[in-house]
Order: structure tokens, then C-alpha cells, then sequence
């Protein structure tokens, strides 16, 4: 009977359906819970969040199977499910029925073949620090913890280059080579896996000089949605040898694949860095200060973008005594000699643009006070505001585009009444911006929603992305197809080529028809 049960389930696909369900007594009608702390009723965030048809019978199968296979270390409990949905912003969160703890590749690839048998869905778990709603389960499914996958499988110092497993973290991978005279460049704000963070084809303040994730990725392991093994390519820095299945996955968000090892570029430590944070009139200055750091081919090796909100988020959260006004935060790598140069010649176009004193340092606890600071403003920015949920988001423009961008942003936040710090790695035009949330108030919640419609579509008009780094997800899915077009049809036939069940992480980048 339960062979004829899963006859009929495997042949279709996960179906998406297209309208939102009703929402009643804190709930959306499809059971995800979407209360507020104290099971207080929250307003529903995300009007066009498309949710997964349930396969209850084929769900109700594979808890029982991987029960029984891995023991204590598959996990049904309310609390530990929480965990593993959305939790990090304002998107509500939609639980997964289970959570298996993987050790190996091949437990992955074991899990995905009993989900695929029964036309479950699948979810790759790093930290859950992504921003988009990436590890939510609109559909229910299994998520697939990957913090145990954390070894380093080698590192092969002569060739710049290590191969780990994906649930290394990027703060892990640099202790372990502190004693090597190499470091792992890509630095985003949160502490995230390696393969999360290739999954989102993630940056951070590193990558004005060092490339994103795209760039320092050589190749992958990843287990496929048949449950096969396949490595994308070797060690070698270039190739022409048939498609670029590396790419394909970077970026792809656990949609086409489960990431479980990456073989990564690394870089050498520099003989000398120096930093410093330098102030600014306006938010225009301090974007055409950057811009000009950037056409006169300064190579600077962080140059980060905080607003006067987020400045007075930082100190207050930190206990700093850092100008409040646009500031700067930048930093050189190089010789002696040259981070000293390097300073030095930005001091003179800050100069050019009003701002300065440029206060730079090349002692190694000063620049480690600054740059945690600056990781911390996600919590300074909720600080302003106890009590909130925030709804961050990010976009991405041409260089030459980027002061204007900011400044109508900047414009449209005080026109909207919003609470929102403003940063960014804005070396490469990309910028982020935290809203400030009441969840219990819907009026507020649709301001923020339209804001973030018109950042986008502004970022749009000026030939930029709507995403430079967080990802689709769910939160981003209408303006993927405002930026691709026709585009998101050839995307779709990949996904339906290599994922016909729609098995992979369904409801997120785009919903199949």
C-alpha cells in the first residue's frame, strides 16, 4: 500500500501554487505558524510569498525512514525546527518536519535519494544567517544540517588553495591557516558556512579587491536531486573543458544542488595593512570620494559606506567616539611603503570632498576595533529599535550611478517615515539597507515593503541588480523577474532539467508554473 502510495506521488513534481493562503489566529492556512514572540498575532509580511503544496503522505514516509537511519541525529522536535526556518529578518518563519545532522557527503546524497523517492522537499542548513528567506520550508521537508561537515580536507600552500568541507565557516577556515601565511579572503558580516555562502554567491568588505565568491570558488562537490555525487573540476586556476558546472551552482541557493565540499583560492597575508574611518558632509561626498579612490586605480582593500544613523547605531552599540556623520571605513593592503601611500593619497581626496580628518592606523588591535564594529551593525542597527524586526536589503549599482543611488534612497527612507541605518561595500556599488520593523503593524510594514519596491526598481532603472549579495530567496523573487525578463524562462528549464520533481529548496528564486 505504501509502495502504491509512492507510485502515485513520484511521477509529478512539487506544485507551487500562485495565490497566498488565508491567514487566521496567527497562522497561515497551509500550518505554518507565523505568531510573534508570545504567540502574539503578527502582521503577514510578503503579500506574493508562494507557497508549496504539502505532500503529507510522502513526508509522513521519509520521518520514518530517517528516524530509523540516523537515530539521535535526526530531529523532529518544535524548537530545533524553529531554528532551521527563517529567523533573521521579518519574513515568517515555515518550519521544516525534520532536521538531519550530516557527517558525510554520502549521508547527504542518502537523504536526498529517500526525498526524492517520495517527493519531498530538501533544505541545505549552514548558520541561517542568510537575509532572504533561503532556509524557510514552504512546502514542510527535510533540512540538512551541514555543521558537522566542518574538517579542512587539505590545504596545498604552494597553490594557494585548500579544499573543505561545506560546513566550515569562513572565521574557522582563517584560524586554521593563521600559522600558514594564508588567509580566505570573502568576509560578509556574519560568521556564515562556506557552502552557504557559495549557495548565495555571497562578498562581503573584502571584495573591491579580492572578487566574490564567483571569483574564489575553483570547484565543488555537490550531491545533485537524484542523489548522485558530482565534482564540478579540479585544482587548476582555468579550464575550457565543457560547461561551467561550478558557476552554475554558485549562486543556484540549494536550488539544483547540495554543496558538501569546495575547493577555494586562497590568498597570501599581507606584509602591512593600515585602516582607518574618515567623515564626511553628506552621503554624496563620501560616494564621490569613493569613486574617485576607485577611477585613480587606489587599491584599496576595504571601503565601506556607513550613514549618520548607522554611525550613531555603532557608537551607541560599541561605546566608540567615532564622528557621527557619513563616515568611511577603509582599509590597505600592500608593503610598508605602500599602505602608507595609499593612506595618504585618500587622505587627499577626502580632503578634495570636505570630509577628513582620514584617522588611520596600521596597529592590529586599533584596525580589529574598527572592523567589529562595523560587523556589528546589524546588531547595533536593532538596537535602535527594541522590540522591532528588521527587513534588510541590498542592491547594486555601477560605480558612476552609486552617489545618486544612495542620496534618493536616503531621501525616500525620510519621505516614508522609516527607521533605517544605511551600509555598504560600496568600493563595488553595493549597498545595503536595514528597515526597522513594527511586526504587529501592517500600515508599517507595507511602507517598508514599498520602499524596498522602489530601491530595487531604482536600482533597476540605473542598470544595477536588485542583489549584490544576500540572494533571491523568497524575498526577492518578483524583482529577479523585473531584472532577467525572458531570462527567468532559460532559468527555469534548467531547474526543471535537473530538479523535474522540484525537490531542491522549492519556492525560491522563482515559482514553476
Amino acid at each position: 500500500m505504501a509502495a502504491a502510495r509512492r507510485a502515485g506521488r513520484s511521477a509529478s513534481r512539487l506544485h507551487i501554487t500562485h495565490e497566498r493562503p488565508p491567514f487566521k489566529g496567527g497562522r497561515l492556512d497551509d500550518g505554518h505558524d507565523v505568531r510573534g514572540a508570545g504567540g502574539k498575532e503578527k502582521a503577514m509580511a510578503l503579500a506574493d510569498l508562494a507557497p508549496v503544496e504539502r505532500n503529507e503522505e510522502g513526508i509522513a514516509a521519509v520521518l520514518g525512514i530517517l528516524r530509523q537511519r540516523f537515530g539521535e541525529r535526526f530531529q523532529t522536535g518544535q524548537a530545533i525546527r524553529e531554528q532551521h526556518g527563517h529567523t533573521t529578518t521579518y519574513i515568517p518563519n515555515q518550519l521544516p518536519d525534520g532536521v538531519a545532522f550530516v557527517e558525510t557527503t554520502e549521508e547527504v546524497s542518502e537523504i536526498v535519494r529517500v526525498c526524492a523517492e517520495h517527493t519531498v522537499p530538501v533544505i541545505a542548513f549552514g548558520v541561517g544567517s542568510s537575509l532572504e528567506g533561503h532556509v524557510n520550508a514552504p512546502g514542510g521537508g527535510i533540512s540538512i544540517d551541514m555543521s558537522r561537515m566542518n574538517r579542512v580536507l587539505a590545504v596545498n600552500a604552494e597553490d594557494l588553495d585548500c579544499t573543505v568541507e561545506a560546513g566550515v565557516t569562513r572565521e574557522e577556515l582563517n584560524t586554521y591557516l593563521r600559522d600558514t601565511g594564508l588567509f580566505f579572503p570573502i568576509d560578509p558580516g556574519a560568521n556564515a558556512s562556506l557552502g552557504g555562502m557559495a549557495s548565495t554567491r555571497a562578498s562581503g568588505t573584502n571584495a573591491v579587491r579580492y572578487g566574490t565568491m564567483r571569483e574564489n570558488v575553483l570547484s565543488l562537490t555537490a550531491v545533485m536531486p537524484d542523489g548522485r555525487i558530482v565534482k564540478t573540476g579540479g585544482r587548476a586556476r582555468k579550464s575550457s573543458a565543457g560547461y561551467d558546472l561550478t558557476r552554475l551552482l554558485v549562486g543556484s541557493e540549494g536550488t539544483l544542488g547540495i554543496i558538501t565540499a569546495l575547493t577555494l583560492r586562497l590568498q597570501g597575508i599581507p606584509q602591512a595593512i593600515s585602516g582607518g574611518v574618515c567623515p564626511f558632509p553628506s552621503l554624496k561626498t563620501a560616494c564621490e570620494a569613493v569613486i574617485q579612490t576607485i577611477q585613480l586605480g587606489i587599491p584599496v582593500a576595504r571601503i565601506e559606506l556607513v550613514n549618520t544613523l548607522g554611525m550613531q547605531s555603532i557608537n551607541s552599540y560599541s561605546k566608540l567616539d567615532y564622528p557621527e556623520s557619513p563616515c568611511l571605513f577603509i582599509e590597505f593592503h600592500g608593503t610598508d611603503a605602500g599602505v602608507q601611500e595609499q593612506a595618504e593619497m585618500f587622505g587627499e581626496i577626502a580632503d578634495e570632498f570636505g570630509g577628513g580628518p582620514f584617522r588611520w592606523t596600521n596597529v592590529a588591535e586599533e584596525r580589529a576595533k574598527l572592523w567589529k564594529a562595523r560587523h556589528d551593525a546589524y546588531w547595533a542597527g536593532m538596537a535602535l529599535r527594541p522590540g522591532c524586526q528588521n527587513l534588510t536589503t541590498d542592491v547594486c549599482v555601477p560605480i558612476s550611478r552609486l552617489a545618486e543611488c544612495i542620496e534618493e534612497t536616503e531621501i525616500d527612507i525620510a519621505e516614508t517615515d522609516l527607521i533605517a541605518p544605511i551600509v555598504g561595500h560600496v568600493g563595488d556599488g553595493n549597498f545595503h539597507v536595514m528597515i526597522l520593523v513594527d511586526p504587529d503593524d501592517a500600515e508599517e510594514i507595507a511602507r517598508a515593503e514599498g520602499f524596498v519596491s522602489r530601491l530595487n526598481e531604482r536600482a533597476l532603472s540605473m542598470e544595477g541588480t536588485c542583489t549584490g549579495e544576500h540572494g533571491i530567496g523568497q524575498g526577492k523573487v518578483k524583482y529577479l523577474e523585473l531584472e532577467h525578463g525572458a531570462g527567468i524562462d532559460t532559468m527555469k528549464a534548467i531547474k526543471r532539467a535537473i530538479d523535474p520533481l522540484n525537490i531542491m529548496n522549492p519556492g525560491k528564486l522563482f515559482a514553476l508554473d
